[in-house]
């Protein structure tokens, strides 16, 4: 009896081990077709043999979800109507088989987002509302905020909030919360990419040329870095004159009370008032004053600092600047800091100290190439007044041109305005035929006055 129990056990792995050898050599030859034909781009062939595998084996490999995406999506682009919204159904259901079977490459936030984004983007051929197109961005964004980093999801995301804001679904102050909830995400996403550029521009500046995968990494934080500046334009452009003055002040006067000890609260409301230019009205000194009282910080700092240049007190002013600038330990945040001290500075006609802090912010945050272009219109603006002849002082447009090409290297959001700007200020400096007639090609000039630099004359 034992031995017909075991002959039938047996019987019965066998079997199972050479079905389950059939499916995968089934599997197998499938994936090898549909990934033969997607290379070649022709996705209707590929689309059966890919199905075949994903519908048998989901676990077979990664290819059929990378893959998947370009197959659907094909799909997608070549139908209409009921047979269209299939499609897009599934596309979403792959997502979710992805990250069911291989979680370590398709996190939630991520996964969550891009069907969010899919159902945006096919909103009327699957009759979505705009209510639940904002919860499926919003689901993504509260249970996986860390992962949900694509650019364009993020602004669709804050996009869809004040289309709600407009049909009177949502009130301005639920609108400003995620504006400054967005905002603040991405200044850390800004952040942290900033931190992983530099390291690479400090190499390069250093002579050292990138090697591995380090180029392609390069052009992908510069690429995110890029679309950042855009979707954080195009947020306040969104937003718009839903956050004038008209609106701030009475909503912020409403709240006050109840908010005096929210730190957060005041803070986003300091920043909108600031960004407003509502800092006229009384409501921001008190505003300003309450958040210094309940968390004081670099940020506060800055705010008392304005207050007190509005006063006219300018050195006790530079005195909460400063404060400001030292309390700060993170180098990216640092070099903002930097950066709006020196911009201070320069409207205040205090150049050689606003370039200090401008080649600080340099220091501290390379891949930020706005002071670079800060610098050179400084220089610019100074051509007259640092130069005993007219060819010396039009040699200063050649520092000016040269620090605006630099903004140009490092600052991928900057490359058109640094070469224009560039292009601009070398039109301006002396000409091949003054080069000539001064015998200046290849001679150094000393600027003098506060740019107090040394620039050398193109050779012919």
């Amino acid at each position: 009896m034992k031995t017909r129990i075991t002959l039938i056990f047996t019987a019965i792995l066998v079997s199972l081990n050479v079905s389950f050898a059939q499916q995968d050599e089934e599997c197998m030859n499938n994936l090898q077709i549909f990934s033969e034909f997607a290379k070649k781009k022709n996705y209707d062939e590929a689309y059966k043999p890919w199905m075949v595998v994903r519908t048998k084996c989901p676990k077979f490999n990664r290819a059929i979800y990378q893959y998947g995406e370009k197959i659907l999506d094909d799909k997608i682009s070549k139908t209409t109507g009921d047979e269209q919204a299939a499609f897009v159904n599934d596309l979403i259901a792959m997502y979710d088989q992805a990250m069911e079977y291989y979680p370590q490459y398709y996190t939630k936030g991520d996964v969550l987002s891009k069907q969010a984004q899919i159902m945006f983007d096919y909103q009327e051929v699957l009759k979505k509302d705009k209510l639940s197109l904002y919860n499926a961005f919003n689901k993504a964004y509260t249970e996986d905020k860390d992962n949900f980093t694509n650019p364009k999801s993020l602004y669709t995301y804050f996009s869809a909030m004040v289309d709600l804001f407009d049909e009177k679904k949502k009130t301005a102050q639920e609108m400003f919360d995620k504006y400054d909830d967005l905002n603040e995400k991405i200044e850390s996403e800004v952040s942290n990419y900033s931190a992983l550029l530099n390291k690479l521009i400090e190499k390069e500046e250093a002579g050292q040329a990138l090697t591995g995968k380090e180029p392609s990494y390069k052009r992908s934080y510069e690429s995110y870095l890029t679309n950042y500046d855009i979707i954080s334009a195009g947020m306040d452009q969104k937003l718009g004159e839903r956050a004038n003055c008209s609106v701030l002040i009475p909503l912020y006067e409403r709240d006050f009370e109840q908010y005096k000890n929210d730190a957060v609260w005041l803070k986003r409301s300091v920043n909108r008032m600031y960004a407003k230019e509502c800092t006229d009205d009384a409501l921001y000194i008190k505003l300003v004053k309450a958040y210094d009282a309940a968390a004081p910080s670099a940020d506060t700092k800055v705010f008392v600092a304005d207050l007190l240049m509005k006063d006219g007190k300018e050195s006790e002013a530079f005195k909460y600047l400063q404060e400001a600038y030292d309390l700060e330990t993170d180098p990216v945040k640092k070099g903002n800091r930097a950066n709006k001290i020196a911009i201070t500075l320069k409207n205040k006609g205090r150049l050689s100290q606003a370039r200090t802090y401008f080649e600080n912010s340099l220091k501290l945050n390379p891949s930020n190439g706005r002071p670079h272009l800060a610098i050179a219109t400084m220089y610019a603006n100074s051509a007259n007044s640092c130069g005993d002849t007219n060819f010396k002082k039009r040699a200063v447009f050649w520092l000016a041109a040269q620090e605006a090409a630099k903004a140009g290297r490092v600052d991928p959001t900057l490359g058109t305005l640094a070469s224009q700007t560039e292009a601009n200020f070398k039109a301006k400096a002396p000409s091949k035929g003054e080069i000539f007639q001064e015998d200046m090609a290849g001679k150094t000039i000393n600027i003098s006055c506060w740019i107090n630099r040394s620039i050398t004359v193109p050779s012919l």
